[in-house]
């Protein structure tokens, strides 16, 4: 007999781990996954921003612990994995959201700067989802092995605007969609779901030299619903993925930008 759509959604009983969840979407992200049943591993480089977080999904009644981390330090993701695992238990659901940006013209783009942002937001990627893989998801029996959601953004799609130069951000979220087609191809036949959301402008700390520079109006304006993502935007699509609603979607990415990346030329 088939699951009704609420039990497809349920995610009691589950772990998830986010990182960058001390603020702006992880955070939004793991309100989602809290509310849905799961229980809440918040990972960030700031504990007094952690701290913060956790105690308002704690609030709001959810099951969230966090555990300061470097997200492009090796040893610390070592480290955040082994320390989930003994507090929380296997890790059903991996969201690799932690990232960062630098804006600067390609020939002026400092070398350190662009091997920053590749170390957290691609190769933190690759290294947390390997080591999540190994020690909690591949081998698992019966039923879905784990889910994995990488936060890319429409900018992995293609260039910018005149004037924002985010030449390594653009670049490491490209890498981040096809990161996602590849690894839920290799890892398909263990039972792992992996996928990726791209979203478009959302204000936030980190996007807030972007849209000083371009106008929170003007990219409104840009977008076929006239509006910029909001604090419950990402919600849903984190349940799809997340959940047994989404169990024979892989390898797939979808953009929540209000339509931006659906305009020809944008």
């Amino acid at each position: 007999m088939s699951r009704t759509t609420q039990q497809l959604f349920n995610l009691t009983g589950k772990t998830a781990l986010v990182t960058g969840g001390s603020r702006g979407l992880g955070l939004q992200m793991a309100h989602a996954l809290g509310e849905a049943g799961a229980r809440v591993m918040l990972a960030a480089h700031k504990a007094d921003e952690l701290e913060i977080a956790c105690a308002e999904l704690q609030d709001a009644g959810i099951d969230a612990r966090w555990v300061a981390a470097d997200c492009a330090v090796e040893q610390d993701l070592q480290r955040l994995v082994t320390e989930t695992l003994h507090r929380m238990g296997d890790i059903d659901i991996l969201v690799n959201n932690a990232g960062a940006t630098w804006g600067a013209p390609a020939q002026e783009h400092p070398i350190e700067a662009w091997d920053k942002v590749m170390a957290l937001n691609v190769r933190g990627y690759f290294v947390l989802s390997q080591l999540v893989g190994k020690h909690s998801m591949i081998g698992r029996k019966g039923g879905s092995a784990g889910r994995i959601i990488n936060v890319a953004s429409i900018a992995g799609l293609g260039g910018n605007p005149v004037g924002l130069n985010t030449l390594a951000y653009n670049t490491s979220k490209g890498a981040v969609i096809n990161f996602t087609r590849a690894l839920a191809c290799e890892w398909g036949p263990y039972g792992i779901n992996v996928n990726a959301i791209c979203p478009g402008f959302f204000p936030s700390k980190m996007t807030a030299g972007t849209l000083a520079a371009l106008g929170e109006e003007r990219l409104a304006a840009a977008a076929p619903l006239r509006r910029l993502g909001d604090d419950e935007d990402l919600k849903g699509i984190t349940l799809l993925f997340a959940s047994d609603a989404g169990k024979h979607i892989t390898g797939q990415w979808l953009a929540v930008d209000g339509g931006v990346s659906a305009v020809v030329g944008a």
